[in-house]
């Protein structure tokens, strides 16, 4: 601020100074001074002000590529009309850029990240709110100092600010992300132990996917819900019981009604219009936290981190969507409470290497063809196998196509002979397959149905461990958009960072992820 009205004083006196006058005059005086008292005036409030209401929105696995993924699909791509979709979070105040490696690797995990993001420091890959001892990575409790276990941001502004606490995933609440806000464990796959601590932590509001072996790896523990109802929770997974939830509640854990791939809620792609939406949970939570104290609340869209491991560009997107969506509610709240919210988006990671443009388009894009798919490929997976159950002949590609062509649009009318002198026929960036893309599809519906599939080095470039048939429609759906793909996994780019509201300005420039940690507890005015 001080820069800024330095820099209005220079400009008046440059602009006094070629016009031959020694002074500015009066008027323009005035307008200095005002604007001076102004700018001073906010800075005072700014700083001294913390905010009472705090959301921090992770988009896990998005990175600048899936927002700007999200903005060209809701755009317009016509010749000397071309423009983006603007996301809300977009129009916020401050932007900054967090660089995300770990201890372990500069393709970092969510564990990590999301300690880095929630605590301050950085872990190995895979470990949670525990720093590492020596140079060796391993999850197990002897690479972890189990002695000096940090604070998480959302432990430290309960137990010292009094704020109630909400936690919210389309995930299952035990996964890396949510978990980081709460647990201390060596290794984020011992779920049970994760969700006894999710039990104990006194956290407000929990909302969204269910619990990751609830009972053990082995069946053989007390159910970990019945352990959150011993520990006060009311445990709702009804529509309407859930919707009834207000701050006459008590503490609160919210479970989705409806469940798709490993406890999660649905892909925004797949959801019917009665679903609950990750936008609704924040609602609720909202309701549920609402105190003199005011809260935190922690809201992550886990599936695009999954859909991007799955590279499912369509399902990535639809779910960035359901993100801003979700993130629409904090804003409106904040436009109630301007002087006492903070909203901070971000992401802990880029997940597959998601790229706009690709070798077989070129210089082109054709994000319309994305229209044409349906389903999420989890949502075709589940079509795959009920189709191959129920067809007691033995399913063929042939019967196949018709489904194909019915949730993805691609069509296999045309040979590369027939295309060439044939306007319908094009496979350039149309709905058509070409005979290379019909190949691919007939030798991955081949694996998809046999007995014992192909088990090699190709196979695992090719299919990344999904359901062959499934990722090689998305990614000849996703090439002919002009949408490539370099992995199945994480990768290290930077990720953006988005704030609005009160100390804001803290989240502008480039930083490492830790720091996300330190601004917050600066703006919260913790010691």
């Amino acid at each position: 601020m001080k820069r800024i009205i330095t820099a209005f004083l220079s400009l008046v006196m440059i602009v006094g100074t070629l016009t031959g006058c020694s002074t500015v005059n009066a008027q323009t005086q005035q307008a200095v001074q005002q604007f001076a008292s102004i700018s001073s005036q906010a800075s005072a409030t700014n700083s001294k002000n913390a905010p009472k209401y705090i959301f921090m929105f992770i988009g896990d696995g998005m990175a600048a590529v899936q927002v700007n993924s999200a903005q060209i699909y809701g755009g317009t791509n016509e010749h000397n009309n071309m423009s983006l979709d603007e996301m809300n979070f977009q129009k916020f105040e401050a932007v900054g850029y967090q660089t995300t490696h770990d201890a372990t690797s500069f393709a970092p995990d969510s564990a990590s990240t999301a300690t880095s993001l929630s605590s301050g420091f950085k872990t190995w890959s895979g470990t949670l709110g525990l720093k590492p001892i020596g140079n060796k990575a391993g999850n197990k409790d002897e690479n972890v100092d189990g002695k000096d276990v940090p604070k998480t941001i959302a432990e430290r502004l309960k137990a010292e600010k009094g704020m109630k606490v909400g936690i919210i995933s389309t995930v299952t609440l035990n996964h890396a992300t949510p978990a980081a806000y709460y647990a201390h464990i060596a290794s984020r796959n011992d779920y049970y132990d994760i969700a006894l601590q999710m039990a104990d932590s006194g956290f407000d509001y929990f909302g969204g996917g269910t619990l990751s072996q609830p009972s053990g790896k082995n069946n053989d523990q007390k159910d970990a819900y019945e352990v959150m109802k011993e520990k006060g929770y009311k445990v709702v997974n009804t529509k309407e019981d859930i919707l009834a939830l207000n701050n006459n509640s008590g503490k609160v854990y919210a479970v989705t009604p409806v469940v798709q791939d490993s406890g999660a809620m649905p892909y925004a792609i797949d959801n019917k219009e009665e679903d609950l939406t990750l936008a609704d949970f924040v609602k609720k939570g909202i309701d549920v936290l609402d105190n003199n104290n005011g809260f935190f609340m922690m809201a992550e869209s886990g599936k695009i981190d999954w859909a991007g491991h799955a590279n499912d560009a369509k399902a990535n997107i639809g779910d960035v969507i359901a993100f801003e969506e979700a993130i629409q509610v904090a804003v409106d709240f904040a436009k109630k409470h301007p002087q006492d919210t903070l909203i901070i988006v971000t992401g802990d990671h880029e997940t597959g290497g998601m790229t706009i443009g690709q070798a077989t388009t070129g210089y082109d894009t054709a994000f319309s063809v994305l229209e044409s798919q349906k389903m999420s490929y989890i949502a075709f997976d589940e079509l795959i196998d009920e189709l191959i159950e129920k067809d007691e002949d033995g399913l063929t590609f042939e019967k196949v196509m018709p489904v194909i062509t019915e949730n993805f649009g691609l069509k296999n009318e045309f040979t590369d002979a027939e295309a060439k002198d044939n306007e319908a026929a094009k496979t350039y960036m149309t709905l058509e397959l070409s005979d290379r893309e019909a190949a691919k599809l007939q030798t991955a519906f081949a694996e998809t149905i046999a007995a014992e599939p192909t088990k090699n080095e190709e196979t695992a470039l090719l299919y990344g461990g999904y359901n062959p048939l499934s990722v090689t429609l998305t990614h000849i759906l996703n090439n002919k958009a002009g949408i490539g793909w370099t992995s199945y996994s994480h990768t290290g780019v930077p990720v953006p960072v988005y704030a609005t509201g009160v100390r804001a300005e803290l989240f502008n420039g480039a930083y490492d992820n830790t720091e996300v940690y330190h601004k917050l507890v600066e703006a919260a005015k913790l010691k």
